[in-house]
């Protein structure tokens, strides 16, 4: 096996994209793009920090849960999670971000990349609000490229068919938690009821 170490061996293997295909990324939404995000319920934020290590976070809610302030920027939600908020400080460390909005029986995805800050202004936070609760942060994200990424991902792992779904699996906490406290499978099932 041979390792691809630079551009010239991997443009060798996957030739330049088309001109055309290089006009579909755009600077700002566009009204396809708005309306995507509109109707989105779920996004994956993706984040670095100093030493490039990146961590990807799901967000999702009501469709429309991520807030279009103008071509240029979204303000998403932070909603009461695990806490560890390892997006979130790599979003203070180095601001970069990446997003990707899925929207269910769509195979095409919108990619977003661009700068993020966060803000706790309690106006902002409620009108980001879910179920009569306001958001716990809100992340702000600057627009630099979006594009609509085409379907064949999701026609190659048939992720809208649930006839090719496989059993729903269940992950047990218990079982990570309960070892590394001294604990046994009472212990587990007790932190997984």
């Amino acid at each position: 096996m041979a390792g691809i170490t630079t551009v010239e061996q991997l443009r060798a293997i996957l030739q330049e994209p088309r001109e055309t295909t290089k006009l579909k990324v755009l600077p700002a939404l566009d009204e396809q793009a708005r309306d995507f995000i509109a109707t989105s319920p779920f996004a994956f934020l993706a984040t670095a920090d100093k030493n490039g290590t990146v961590e990807v976070s799901p967000k999702g809610d009501e469709p429309g849960f991520t807030k279009i302030e103008d071509d240029k920027t979204l303000l998403v939600p932070e909603r009461t999670g695990n806490r560890l908020a390892y997006g979130l400080t790599n979003i203070i460390a180095t601001g970069q971000v990446g997003m990707i909005y899925l929207r269910p029986r769509t195979g095409e995805t919108l990619r977003i990349a661009g700068r993020a800050e966060i803000f706790d202004d309690a106006d902002l936070l409620k009108t980001l609000g879910s179920d009569n609760r306001p958001a716990v942060l809100a992340i702000r994200v600057h627009i630099e490229k979006c594009f609509f990424h085409c379907a064949r991902a999701f026609l190659r792992s048939k992720l809208w068919e649930p006839e090719s779904w496989p059993e729903a699996q269940r992950i047990s906490f218990g079982k990570i938690i309960a070892p590394k406290i001294g604990e046994g499978a009472a212990a587990a099932k007790q932190i997984d009821d």
